[in-house]
Parts: structure tokens; C-alpha cells; sequence
């Protein structure tokens, strides 16, 4: 499967669909070995999800210049029964500017 920018056509991740690349809750959870951009960079505005604990926001830095701000995030002190949320960058499913091929 393969994940990419619409606004700036950039791929952002492509894998297996599974431990590469995991749906979970209506969000991709992206492997660092399916991620094929370097575009996202911490913004350091902190999120706490209840069961999932603590995570940064992402901002996508496309080629072009463009950034798209809270496009993605991570948690950086996960919740132990969920491996594959682990440090993995995640984006929203139905996100506007972000389209899935399978």
C-alpha cells in the first residue's frame, strides 16, 4: 500500500499493510521502514490520549516548501500493550490531503 501527499504528490510511506503499515482506530501508524519521506519534524505542541498516553504533533514539510501543520504525530511515551503505535509516525485515514492506495 502507499500513502502520499496530495497537495505536493510526495509518497509518504509504502509497505505491506500490517506491521508496516498499521490502521488502527481510522490513523495509519507508519514503520520507519515503510516512511519514505523525511518531511515530518517535530513541532513540540504535546497531545495525551487517555489510553494510549502521550505523543507530539508533526508538521509535513513537503519539497515545495509547503507545510502542512498537525499533518501527522507520534508518541514519544506510548502505552506498552500497543507495539505497533511505538514511535511510529501516524497520520489520519481521512485526512483531506492525504490519499491511500492499496
Amino acid at each position: 500500500m502507499k500513502i502520499i501527499h496530495t497537495r505536493t504528490n510526495e509518497l509518504i510511506a509504502e509497505g505491506r499493510r500490517g506491521w508496516a503499515i498499521t490502521p488502527f482506530e481510522g490513523n495509519y501508524y507508519i514503520a520507519g521502514k515503510a516512511l519514505r519521506t523525511r518531511g515530518f519534524k517535530v513541532n513540540f505542541l504535546p497531545g495525551l490520549c487517555v489510553y494510549k498516553f502521550l505523543y507530539v504533533w508533526l508538521d509535513f514539510h513537503g519539497r515545495d516548501g509547503h507545510v502542512d501543520r498537525n499533518l501527522g504525530w507520534k508518541y514519544w511515551l506510548p502505552n506498552p500493550i500497543f507495539p505497533f503505535i511505538w514511535f511510529r509516525v501516524a497520520v489520519p485515514r481521512s485526512h483531506p490531503d492525504i490519499q491511500v492506495i492499496e
